[in-house]
């Protein structure tokens, strides 16, 4: 999915679903999206659509922009709503961190440092955050310490990543759930 907003300028823009759904805001800062992102599960994911769990227990194929080989991406896969919407305790937890992924890749070809476990929300709807950075160069970004309780802003921080390239997020509930995310 190309994260662009209406203005066609890569701004997050208010009306935008990442604004929306409080991503921008809860689990990233503001920023310009600029490179490509696509997420195939068993259907494309874009951003508000709901999967069940049994739809995301495979890690997905992830399809990264760019123009140069040589140019490095981190992703990063997590659940701010962890256990549960109403009672965040373990916001954002980490499902997925995949670094040096070369630009016009896919993730297959960069190297997990933190396996793929796929969502299983116990309650509640949850938002499941995709956000791609761009490395400073290869080998430069190191397994946090915890799945729980992961900051994605500070991790950017910490590794030089700065503002993401790219973001989206999905919506999932368990498998009986019915309903759906509502926004004021």
């Amino acid at each position: 999915m190309w994260m662009r907003s209406r203005t066609g300028n890569g701004e997050v823009t208010d009306q935008d679903p990442l604004k929306l759904s409080r991503v921008v805001g809860e689990v990233l800062s503001p920023f310009m999206g600029s490179v490509f992102l696509r997420v195939q599960y068993t259907k494309f994911a874009i951003n508000g659509i709901s999967f069940k769990p049994s739809a995301v227990a495979q890690r997905p194929r992830v399809e990264v922009g760019g123009d140069d080989m040589r140019t490095f991406y981190t992703l990063v896969l997590v659940d701010p709503d962890a256990p549960s919407p109403s009672n965040p305790t373990l916001r954002e937890y980490l499902h997925w961190l995949v670094v040096d992924i070369p630009a016009t890749t896919t993730a297959e070809f960069g190297r997990d440092i933190v396996s793929y476990e796929s969502p299983e929300p116990r309650a509640g709807i949850h938002r499941l955050v995709f956000a791609l950075f761009q490395q400073q160069g290869r080998n430069t970004v190191r397994p946090p310490v915890s799945r729980h309780n992961f900051k994605t802003t500070e991790f950017s921080r910490e590794f030089n990543l700065g503002s993401p390239v790219a973001a989206l997020y999905f919506n999932c509930q368990r498998e009986g759930g019915s309903g759906g995310r509502r926004f004021l």
